[in-house]
C-alpha cells in the first residue's frame, strides 16, 4: 500500500441531500486525510449541521462556515470557500491537496488507487477519477469528450510540488484549466484516471441551470484564453452534434460576453501558450487537445 499524506478541501452549498453519502466515502478509504476542512458556503439547507456532525465525530476533519452572500457566485464562489479551507492546511505537512465536491460517491480504496498512479509517473502533477452520473439506471461517463489533459474539477489532486508551481488557482470561471494549462507549460503531466470511477450524486451544471452553465463554460473557455477559431470549431462541432441549440448558444455567448464586459484573463504567457496548442490541433499536429 503506498503511503502519502494528503489534506482534502471541499467547499458545499445546498448539498445535504448529498454530503452524507461523500463523507462515508471518505471515511471508509483505506488511507485517511491528513486533514478534511469541508467549507460551509452559506448553505440553506442542512448541510452546515450535517458537517459539524461529521467534525465532532472525527478530529480529523474541520468544519468551517461562510456567511450566506444570496446567491451562487459561478466559478469565483467556490474558489473563494476553498482558499478559506485552505487557510488551516496551507503550513501542515502533506504530499498532496485534493479539492474535492460534495456530492460524489467513491470506493473505500479510491485515493489509495489514485496515489499509485502518482507513484507509477513522477511528472504527474494534477490527477483525479473519471466522473460518472447515473442514466436511466446505468452509469454513465459525464463528459467523455474532455480533452486527454483534463481532470474534472469536482475531483481534483494536486501533487505539493505542482500546486507550488502553478501558483494556485483564479477565482474564476475556467479555474478548472487554467490549473491543468499552467501545469503542462511548466513540465507537468495532467490526466484523469480512467479505471477509477467517482459516481456524481447530482447532474452537473443543474445548480445553475443548464443554460447558465453553457454560458459559464463559454466565459471559462475565454478567461483560459481559448483562440477564437479554436472556439469556433468547438461551437461548430457542438451543433455538428445535434446537440441542444441552447449549448451552441449559451457557449459562444459565454464566450464573446468576455470579449463585451472585458474580463479579465489567464496570464499573457498562458494565453499564449494554449493557442499555440490549439493552433497545433486544428493542423492536425500533436497538442494537448489532441
Amino acid at each position: 500500500m503506498p503511503t502519502a499524506a494528503y489534506a482534502i478541501i471541499t467547499p458545499v452549498r445546498n448539498e445535504g441531500d448529498r454530503i452524507e453519502e461523500t463523507i462515508d466515502s471518505v471515511v471508509k478509504q483505506t488511507i485517511r486525510p491528513s486533514r478534511w476542512v469541508l467549507v460551509d458556503d452559506g448553505s440553506a439547507d442542512k448541510t452546515g449541521p450535517l458537517i459539524d456532525a461529521a467534525a465532532g465525530k472525527h478530529p480529523w476533519i474541520a468544519a468551517i462556515h461562510r456567511p450566506d452572500r444570496g446567491f451562487r457566485k459561478q466559478g469565483g464562489g467556490v474558489i473563494e470557500a476553498f482558499y478559506d479551507g485552505l487557510k488551516l492546511v496551507e503550513q501542515e505537512s502533506w504530499d498532496f491537496l485534493v479539492k474535492l465536491d460534495g456530492d460524489l460517491s467513491f470506493p473505500g480504496d479510491y485515493f489509495e488507487n489514485c496515489f499509485k498512479r502518482f507513484a507509477a509517473d513522477s511528472r504527474l502533477g494534477i490527477g483525479g477519477g473519471t466522473i460518472y452520473g447515473e442514466l436511466n439506471g446505468a452509469r454513465v461517463e459525464d463528459s467523455p469528450g474532455d480533452p486527454p489533459f483534463h481532470v474534472r474539477g469536482a475531483t481534483k489532486i494536486y501533487r505539493r510540488a505542482a500546486w507550488q508551481a502553478i501558483g494556485g488557482l483564479i477565482a474564476a470561471p475556467g479555474w478548472d484549466t487554467l490549473d491543468e494549462v499552467k501545469a503542462n507549460m511548466l513540465g507537468w503531466r495532467t490526466y484523469s484516471f480512467k479505471d477509477l470511477p467517482v459516481l456524481q450524486l447530482k447532474p452537473t451544471g443543474s445548480a445553475d441551470g443548464s443554460w447558465q452553465n453553457w454560458v459559464k463554460n463559454g466565459l471559462a473557455n475565454y478567461v483560459v484564453g481559448y483562440h477564437p477559431l479554436f472556439m469556433l470549431a468547438k461551437c461548430l462541432r457542438r451543433a455538428a452534434a445535434r446537440c441542444s441549440p441552447s449549448v451552441t448558444v449559451g457557449l459562444s455567448w459565454g464566450f464573446l460576453s468576455g470579449y463585451v464586459k472585458r474580463v479579465p484573463r489567464a496570464d499573457p504567457d498562458v494565453v499564449r501558450y494554449v493557442r499555440q496548442q490549439q493552433l497545433k490541433c486544428l493542423c492536425f499536429k500533436p497538442s494537448l487537445w489532441s
